[in-house]
């Protein structure tokens, strides 16, 4: 249970990793924007990647049962 929480926080380390570097590129000067352009789509899509990443690996841990959930009740 608690090594979960460690991916789960370790995800969002990353995935905001990703969106720096998306700024970084975005807001570089720089006489090639076209390369300037593909290095933050690329950043971006890492950043698209590790999101559904991890929600799948939410997903699967919720089946497991590694993770439960908080007793909300649903709305009806």
């Amino acid at each position: 249970m608690c090594s979960m929480k460690y991916l789960v926080v370790m995800a969002f380390i990353a995935i905001l990793a990703s969106l720096a570097s998306a700024l970084f590129f975005m807001m570089r000067n720089g006489k090639n924007d076209k390369a300037k352009g593909n290095h933050m789509a690329k950043a971006l899509a890492v950043r698209v990647g590790l999101s559904v990443v991890l929600f799948v690996c939410i997903l699967i841990a919720w089946q497991l049962g590694y993770i439960q959930p908080t007793g909300l009740p649903a709305s009806r």
